[in-house]
């Protein structure tokens, strides 16, 4: 069988979810990964399509910014019909991480059904307000839902009889790499420590007035911020002498970076559009052996918190009474002893090994009912 996903984010944006487990199902599917349009002044509107590994295709819509609602959809109907037939795809799985892309794919008839539902996208700034209601006729149609995280599955759990929690997992081997790291990227060099880091999109949930306070009061402190600025203004960014944004990294980059940070953070505010996240780069910073100050966000606290795994910080004022401790500390191989116990268990191999048995226990109750009864045997 062949797997096409739908989703909202670009497959080259951030290296997290959706190419971790993606590239597992390669092993054994050819993917065809649906990303959202790129408008354009070109009058004909065409899907480009890219092996970019194994079994792997990225597909980009590009369309005309004048067309209407309807066309924007009829033409990608059309075009994902045609993908297809080009690419003789018969027997096909739909993967889901986006509930608008129903709009263009309710003509097909896949297999299977498969929503990834890996953050409250409805909360999140500029959401589309038809997003609900697609989300709702998702739950109708998909035969098992995955979320990511605890809390999200608990908020979802009412929405379908067949749903599971999926939080963050990690690739350990990659981010180990960062305990034995010695050398700082030169962008990175240069900047004096101690040294407090985050990577990730910095958006609306990102709280950029925390971080300007504490970079204000502990002007000894360096804190580098790596990745993408999305849907805020960059001038609304804090811009002292101690706060370096060093743009976005490659996934293969991050544990060079993480090996000469002395704590890593993750200063989310807490509101609507953080309330069910479940940050993957919290046992990834774990794993490179780092502290971690974050803020109180639900599946952080537990089970990384209540774990004594990391520090928990809502202000300024208990971020730098953390900090200070932190930074004090001499030895910390106990903590890496309970750090290491915990993860052990913990891989997005094993996360895709689990979700490949509900997958095919589902498709095996799906087939059976639809199994024509032998009628001698109730003879």
């Amino acid at each position: 069988m062949d797997l096409i996903c739908f989703s909202h984010l670009r497959w080259n944006f951030v290296y997290q979810r959706p190419q971790h487990l993606l590239s597992r199902f390669s092993k054994t599917y050819r993917i065809f990964y649906i990303e959202e349009p790129i408008y354009q002044d070109e009058q004909t509107s065409h899907f480009e399509v890219s092996l970019i590994a194994n079994n792997i295709w990225i597909v980009v819509p590009h369309l005309h910014y004048n067309l209407s609602e309807e066309e924007k959809i009829t033409s990608q109907q059309h075009h994902l019909s045609q993908l297809l037939e080009d690419y003789k795809i018969v027997n096909y799985i739909f993967w889901y991480y986006t509930p608008m892309a129903l709009s263009i794919s309710n003509h097909l008839n896949p297999e299977f059904i498969v929503y990834d539902c890996m953050d409250e996208l409805s909360a999140f700034n500029f959401a589309p307000p038809s997003l609900k209601k697609l989300e709702n006729n998702l739950f109708q149609k998909a035969d098992i839902v995955f979320t990511g995280g605890h809390s999200l599955f608990n908020a979802k759990k009412s929405s379908h009889n067949n749903i599971f929690p999926f939080p963050s997992s990690i690739d350990k081997k990659h981010f180990l790499k960062a305990r034995n790291n010695t050398v700082a990227p030169p962008d990175q060099a240069v900047i004096s420590g101690p040294r407090f880091g985050f990577y990730g999109v910095i958006d609306e949930r990102f709280d950029l007035e925390l971080l300007r306070i504490v970079a204000e009061r502990r002007h000894e402190w360096s804190f580098i911020i790596i990745g993408p600025v999305v849907k805020i203004n960059e001038n609304s960014l804090p811009r002292l002498n101690n706060i370096h944004y060093l743009g976005g990294k490659t996934y293969d980059e991050l544990p060079e970076y993480l090996g000469d940070w002395d704590i890593a953070i993750i200063p989310f505010l807490l509101n609507e559009s953080t309330k069910y996240i479940s940050p993957t780069k919290t046992p990834e910073y774990l794993a490179a052996g780092k502290p971690v100050i974050s803020s109180s966000i639900t599946d952080v606290v537990n089970p990384y918190a209540i774990n004594n795994l990391v520090h928990i910080a809502d202000n300024a004022d208990e971020f730098i009474k953390v900090a200070d401790k932190e930074l004090d500390k001499t030895n910390k191989e106990d903590w890496l002893k309970s750090v290491d116990n915990f993860l052990a268990d913990i891989s997005w191999d094993k996360t895709w090994l689990e979700m490949v048995h509900l997958i095919e226990k589902t498709m095996k109750e799906k087939k059976s009912l639809f199994t024509p009864l032998n009628e001698e045997e109730y003879v």
